[in-house]
C-alpha cells in the first residue's frame, strides 16, 4: 500500500447536500413534468406562485437605470429564471446539481446568461449587484445557511423567497439539508433573527402568496444591504 505523501491533497469528502439534491431530481421527490428531464417543484411551475413573482421581480429589475448583474443562487430547472434574464445586464445562474446545470446550459441560451455548478455554502459566489435565493435556504441546515449568509454582504440587494408558517412561529429551527423544510417543525427562516443575525439597511416585503396546499405562505423579501 502506498503511503500518502505528507502535504498531498486528499480526495474531497462527498457532499451530503449535493448527494441529497441529486437524489431529489433522480427520484422526482418534488414531482415531475413528463415533458422535462428536471422538475424543481410546484413552487417553480404553478402560475399562482410563478406569475406574481415574475411580475414583482421584473418591476424591481426594470427600476434601475443600468440593468443589474443578478446571481440566481439555486436556480433549479430555470423555469422562473428564464423570464428574468432579459431584464438584467448579466444573469449568473448557479446550482449544486451538475447534470441539471449541463441540461440548463443546453436548453437556455442568451448572450448575457451564464450557468455555474456551485455549492453556494462552500464555494466562492460570483460577483453581482443582486442575489436571488428562491426557496433554496429553506432546504438547508443552519450551518449551511450561516455560511451562505456571510457571503450575502457582498451584494447590494438580496431577494429571498421562503415558505414559512402563517402567523407567529419560532424561526430558524435546525434541519438536515435535503428535500424537506422547517415547516414540519412549525418553523421557517428569518435571516435577521438568531443565529444568523443578518444586518441589512432596509427590509421590504415584495410578495406573500398562500400555499395552495393550505400549509403556510410563500414570502418574498427584498433586503438592501449596507
Amino acid at each position: 500500500m502506498n503511503k500518502k505523501k505528507k502535504g498531498s491533497k486528499t480526495k474531497k469528502e462527498p457532499w451530503p447536500t449535493k448527494d441529497a439534491m441529486e437524489q431529489v431530481y433522480e427520484m422526482k421527490l418534488w414531482g415531475e413534468d413528463h415533458n422535462a428531464d428536471f422538475y424543481s417543484g410546484a413552487g417553480s411551475h404553478h402560475p399562482e406562485y410563478v406569475d406574481p413573482y415574475i411580475e414583482v421581480l421584473t418591476s424591481f429589475l426594470e427600476s434601475f437605470e443600468t440593468p443589474p448583474v443578478v446571481c440566481d443562487l439555486g436556480c433549479g430547472d430555470f423555469n422562473v429564471g428564464k423570464e428574468l434574464v432579459w431584464h438584467t445586464r448579466k444573469y449568473i445562474a448557479a446550482d449544486i446539481v451538475a447534470d441539471l446545470i449541463e441540461h440548463n446550459k443546453e436548453t437556455f441560451k442568451a448572450e448575457n446568461l451564464e450557468f455555474h455548478c456551485l455549492d453556494i455554502a462552500s464555494d466562492d459566489l460570483p460577483s453581482g449587484d443582486c442575489a436571488i435565493l428562491r426557496q433554496v435556504l429553506q432546504h438547508l441546515s443552519n450551518a449551511e445557511v450561516q455560511r451562505i449568509v456571510k457571503k450575502l454582504t457582498d451584494f447590494k440587494y438580496v431577494i429571498l423567497t421562503e415558505h414559512v408558517p402563517e402567523g407567529d412561529f419560532i424561526p430558524n429551527k435546525d434541519i438536515i439539508s435535503g428535500q424537506g423544510t422547517r415547516l414540519k417543525k412549525q418553523s421557517g427562516l428569518d435571516l435577521l433573527a438568531p443565529p444568523f443575525d443578518l444586518k441589512v439597511k432596509e427590509e421590504k416585503q415584495l410578495l406573500s402568496v398562500p400555499s395552495q396546499h393550505g400549509e403556510g405562505i410563500i414570502v418574498t423579501t427584498l433586503y438592501t444591504m449596507f
